[in-house]
């Protein structure tokens, strides 16, 4: 009984530790580090075992344009939907153009084109219409948006039409 106690006492303590910080208690467990906590392979000093998978790099990415569009919500102008966002690029008020990944292709070429031709930037959100709905704070989905004005984010700045 008492083993059984102990047992469960270093258990729970492993699994405290672990949620710590795995570098400063535990550095033979490194690639764990590696992959839950964000660090580099040069800075835990080891390589991962080869069952892992790779790193998912696009995650940090994927989090700050949806902090950068939530502030743009808040603070900005902007059109949601295929028509009012040819509208804004015909009238040239837009500045950038956000389109999800599961737009149909014929939409999405004629984004581009009026794009182009207005000389704005086009993104396109890593994420189908139901993520960039969600992204922007509604509960339907949203194909395609314009920014007219940023507002206070920087979204223009770190989004000028990547891809």
């Amino acid at each position: 009984m008492l083993f059984i106690l102990v047992f469960h006492t270093f258990v729970l303590a492993l699994v405290l530790l672990l949620a710590a910080d795995f570098q400063a208690f535990l550095p033979g467990l490194g690639f764990l580090c590696l992959h839950s906590c964000n660090g580099s392979r040069q800075e835990i000093g080891m390589n991962p075992p080869p069952f892992l998978p790779p790193l998912i790099k696009y995650k940090k990415s994927t989090e700050s344009i949806n902090n950068r569009l939530a502030l743009v919500m808040k603070s900005g102008k902007y059109t949601l939907g295929y028509k009012t966002v040819l509208k804004t690029l015909r009238n040239s008020k837009s500045k950038l153009i956000i389109i999800s990944n599961n737009c149909p292709p014929l939409r999405k070429s004629e984004i581009e084109y009026y794009a182009m031709l207005a000389k704005v930037g086009v993104h396109h959100f890593n994420g189908n219409n139901v993520d960039l709905g969600t992204a922007c704070g509604r509960y339907y989905r949203v194909c395609c948006l314009s920014i007219i004005d940023p507002g206070d984010s920087d979204i223009i700045k770190t989004l000028p039409g990547d891809q």
